[in-house]
């Protein structure tokens, strides 16, 4: 299974913000969607950055609540790993383990296309295993 499968079934929705917006903006916005992380872009979408849950939390745990007035520029991960649709759920899943991280950015040619996240992963993974055992319970129901 491709990247581009699990953008198929989820949408290529993603849900960005500006660098310029505040802590508070990207608290608000995930809480809002009830997702982990945003994908910063630029005027022109460029992907410039990610900033997750996680960053805003140890943002205020160095800082206080005051850092939620920081924007999002200073908190957030410039050097994004992203994949491409074309990448396989193998590849997401080493890239993630490897690299400890949630989201996955799809960037094609430039353009951001859509977002995977280990939830997504999971869920492709666990409908496979599902397929697989219907399949093969059907082989041996079938066989006798």
């Amino acid at each position: 299974m491709r990247v581009i499968g699990v953008l198929k079934g989820k949408g290529s929705e993603v849900a960005t913000i500006g660098p310029d917006q505040t802590l508070l903006s990207a608290a608000a916005e995930l809480g809002r969607r009830r997702i982990g992380a945003l994908v910063v872009t630029g005027a022109d979408g460029s992907v410039v950055g990610i900033i997750s849950e996680r960053d805003i939390v140890a943002s205020i745990a160095k800082g206080g609540a005051a850092s939620l007035d920081r924007p999002v520029s200073e908190v957030m991960t410039v050097d994004v790993i992203t994949c491409s649709s074309n990448d396989t759920m193998e590849q997401l899943m080493s890239a993630m383990t490897d690299q400890r991280i949630r989201h996955l950015p799809v960037v094609d040619d430039g353009a951001l296309v859509g977002i995977v996240s280990i939830g997504d992963v999971v869920k492709r993974r666990v409908g496979e295993i599902q397929d697989e055992a219907k399949a093969l319970g059907d082989y041996i129901t079938q066989g006798r």
